[in-house]
Order: C-alpha cells, then sequence, then structure tokens
C-alpha cells in the first residue's frame, strides 16, 4: 500500500524537504503562540492563588464569560480561515480584505455584546458560575473592568486570524508575547503592590489583563499601518460587504461557532460532572488538563498549519497535491500525538511529587495522566483531521455533527450515567469521559479517505 502511495506522489514532482520546511515555519510560530496563552492562565492562576482562594475563584470563574465569548471568535475566525487560506492561494487579495472587514465587524458585534452582558447584569453571570457571595464580589470587580477589553481583544484576534491564513504567523507571536510579558509585569506590581504600588489583588490582574489587550491592538495597528503592504484593513468593507461573500461567510462560520460552543460546553460539563466526584478528583483533573494542555501545543498548532497549507493548495486548485500533503500531514498528526504521550507519562511521577495533594487526589492524579497519555494520540489526529484537513476545504459540518454524536451522544452521556445512575468510581468515569477522542479515530479516518471535504469554495468573481 505504501508503494503505491509513493508511486502515485511521485509524478507531481513535489519538493518534500520544501514542504517540511514549509510546515515547519508554520508550526512553531502557532505553537509558540498556544504555549504563550497557557501562560498567561498559568501565571495568572499561581499570582491569585497567593492572594486568597476568593480571589482566585472570582477571576477564574469571570474568566469564563471570556471563555465562552472566545468560543465564539474561534468559529468566527475559522470560518474567515476556510475562506481567506483559500483566496490566498488564489491571490485574491481584494476579497481577502473583504472578508477582514466582515470578520472585523463580526467580532465586534459579538464582543459587544459581551461587553454590555458583563457591564449591566455581571452579578447575574456570576450566579450562573457559584452562589459564594464573597467569589461573586470579586468576580463581579475583575468582570467590570476587563470586559473594556472584550471589543479589542476581537479585532486583534480577528486580524490576527486572517494574518496566520495567508502564512503571516510570525506577527501574531511577537504580539501575544508581548502582551504575556506586559500582563505578567503589570499583574505582580499591581495584585503585590510593588514599587510603592498599592495591592489592588483582584482589580490588580484586571487591570493588567486590559493593559495588556490594549498593548496587543495598537502592535497590531503599528504593524497594519507601517509593515503590511498587501492586506489592508478597509473601513468600507467593514461597513458593507456583498451579500454572495456574506452568504458564503454564514455558512463555513456557524457550523464552526456552533462546533467550538458545543465543544467548550462539552468540557464544562466534564468537569462539572467530575465536580460532583469529590475535590480529590476535581483536583486531579485540574492538573491533568493543564498537562494535557501542555502535551497538545505542537499538535494543535500542526492542525492550524494543516488548514492554512491545504486551504491555499486547494485554493490554487492543485486537488492531487493536496491529497498528497493531507497524507503527510496525518502522519505528523500521529507523530505529535505520540510525542505528547510520553511526555505526559514522563512528567506524570514529577508532578505527583511536586504537588499538594491527599493520596486519593496522588493516585487520581497518575491514573488520569495514563488516559491522557493516549488521549492526547487521538485528540492530536482528530484535531488535525477536523479543524485542519476538513475545514481546509469547507467541510465545517461535519466536526459539528462529529462532536455532537461522539462527545454529547456518547462520552458526556454514558459518563454522566456512569457517575449518577450506576455509581461508578471515579477511574471508571473519567475513561468514559475521555472516550470521545478514541471513538471518533475511525469515524474521521473514513471521512478522510471519501475525499469528500476537497472542495474549493471561492467564488471567480465577487
Amino acid at each position: 500500500m505504501f508503494g503505491k502511495v509513493k508511486e502515485s506522489e511521485q509524478h507531481l514532482n513535489i519538493n518534500w524537504k520544501h514542504f517540511y520546511l514549509s510546515v515547519l515555519a508554520l508550526v512553531i510560530p502557532m505553537a509558540l503562540q498556544n504555549l504563550i496563552n497557557v501562560g498567561v492562565t498559568a501565571a495568572d492562576v499561581v499570582m491569585l492563588g497567593k492572594v486568597g482562594e476568593h480571589a482566585l475563584s472570582g477571576a477564574s470563574l469571570a474568566g469564563q464569560v471570556q471563555y465562552i465569548m472566545t468560543l465564539f471568535l474561534f468559529g468566527l475566525t475559522s470560518g474567515a480561515t476556510v475562506l481567506t487560506a483559500q483566496y490566498w492561494g488564489k491571490k485574491d487579495i481584494c476579497t481577502i480584505e473583504k472578508i477582514l472587514g466582515l470578520g472585523m465587524r463580526s467580532a465586534v458585534i459579538v464582543t459587544a455584546v459581551f461587553f454590555v452582558a458583563a457591564q449591566c447584569i455581571p452579578h447575574t453571570l456570576m450566579k450562573i458560575f457559584t452562589s459564594d457571595p464573597e467569589v461573586i464580589e470579586q468576580g463581579v470587580v475583575y468582570l467590570r473592568i476587563v470586559s473594556w477589553s472584550y471589543i479589542f481583544m476581537g479585532i486583534t484576534q480577528t486580524y490576527l486570524y486572517i494574518m496566520r491564513s495567508v502564512e503571516r504567523v510570525v506577527v501574531a507571536t511577537v504580539v501575544y508575547l508581548c502582551s504575556l510579558i506586559c500582563n505578567v509585569g503589570i499583574n505582580a506590581v499591581l495584585i503585590f503592590g510593588l514599587f510603592g504600588m498599592p495591592a489592588l489583588g483582584v482589580k490588580g490582574a484586571a487591570i493588567g489583563t486590559l493593559t495588556a489587550r490594549l498593548l496587543e491592538m495598537a502592535l497590531v495597528c503599528l504593524y497594519s499601518h507601517f509593515w503590511n503592504k498587501d492586506i489592508k484593513f478597509h473601513t468600507k468593507y467593514f461597513l458593507h460587504t456583498e451579500k454572495v461573500l456574506n452568504r458564503d461567510f454564514l455558512k463555513y462560520a456557524f457550523p464552526v461557532i456552533l462546533n467550538e460552543v458545543l465543544w467548550g460546553l462539552g468540557t464544562v460539563a466534564n468537569t462539572a460532572v467530575l465536580g460532583h466526584m469529590g475535590s480529590a478528583a476535581v483536583a486531579a483533573n485540574s492538573v491533568a488538563q493543564v498537562a494535557r494542555q501542555l502535551a497538545t501545543v505542537v499538535a494543535f498548532g500542526l492542525a492550524s498549519a494543516t488548514a492554512i497549507y491545504l486551504g491555499k493548495t486547494i485554493g490554487e486548485k492543485k486537488y492531487e497535491h493536496a491529497k498528497a500533503y493531507a497524507r503527510r500531514f496525518v502522519w505528523l498528526s500521529v507523530l505529535m500525538g505520540v510525542l505528547g504521550g510520553i511526555l505526559i507519562l514522563a512528567i506524570a511521577p514529577f508532578m505527583a511529587e511536586a504537588m499538594t495533594l491527599s493520596e486519593t487526589a496522588r493516585w487520581y492524579m497518575r491514573f488520569m495522566f495514563f488516559v491522557m497519555s493516549y488521549f492526547v494520540v487521538g485528540q492530536a489526529y482528530n484535531t488535525t483531521l477536523v479543524v485542519g484537513t476538513f475545514r481546509s476545504g469547507g467541510d465545517t459540518q461535519f466536526g459539528l455533527i462529529l462532536d455532537m454524536s461522539t462527545m454529547w451522544g456518547c462520552s458526556i452521556l454514558f459518563g454522566a450515567l456512569a457517575a449518577f445512575v450506576f455509581h461508578c468510581n471515579v477511574p471508571v468515569v473519567y475513561m468514559i469521559l475521555m472516550s470521545d477522542e478514541i471513538i471518533k479515530i475511525p469515524i474521521t479516518w473514513y471521512r478522510y479517505k471519501s475525499y469528500k471535504w476537497l472542495k474549493n469554495v471561492t467564488r471567480e468573481e465577487l
């Protein structure tokens, strides 16, 4: 079989060394971006954890509002990526600028809704996540300040994702790295009251985040004005876009938005199920999830690179090349997943010793790390196919159907039944809750081999 595949690729005259170098140039900056985002979360947790439990809990739960908003933003930007990458392959700069304006407008509308809600009904929003009055008050303080950053965040994220779609990935890494340094520095000064400044606690953390978002916006504006000579933001495209492009955008973005929101709510549901099984299970899972995020930064970067590279190739109408590249991305995803799994197994003993946990929680954590070691292999493979390969050809509905069936229809449903009806122990429930990525593997493989995802979604004239 491998001989036939190799023989079929020979007539394409592909320079595989150039391919791998191009992929590496995309993956490394995006993996660094993922790592930076994990670092921001970790820094906030560590600093506020030293202030007090209520400050940490309030800011963390208030952050869930932003988390839900980012799911909508990721859906919008992913829908824009589907179109932009293919139009980039076609070298249709004008249409890409129209998509940029349309994406910006959509992001501003979404973030404005969340901003108004955070300003007008912050207590109501906090009560969704907790009933503790002290935690609610801390969360409201954080939410009212940090929500001023939402619109800036939406504009910045949309712009940087469009830039990623046209293979300009380094700019986002530089912007987010500067943002991380700014955020951590201001947080340290204002949370703890360094250099004679007042110790503001959770308010200081919110000011640090707001300042970092303003810096991101400023850096993006500078890059757009002085360095980006090819793709410009035009106010006329922000205010008005052709109906046909609006329809295309909604067609590919709306399923992704639903997909991301359902996936995000699914992770919340998993946490809720474990939350009813005791604090030891919650503590162990929180550590396991951080390990998973660290182990998948490269795999998620690979998935984004897949969407960009294949989208560009399909836009160039090189369909056989796209098939050949897709095969290599599949094998790369498995390799990244295996390396991530080995990393999790390697750090498990050190994490068990480093964390101040009960003996029960330590046992749960060791078992969860074992589950995560094979879970990340499936997640790397499925994410590269669903988020990378399938979306590159405009196949955005498949991911939505897949998550609804395997996550909500299988792992969450049967995990909840195992916990609350059959009263199974934590390891059994955890294995069931984390089974969705394994269930997906044969389904995504079948979809991949059908090549139904391989479609050119660009239009000749707009």
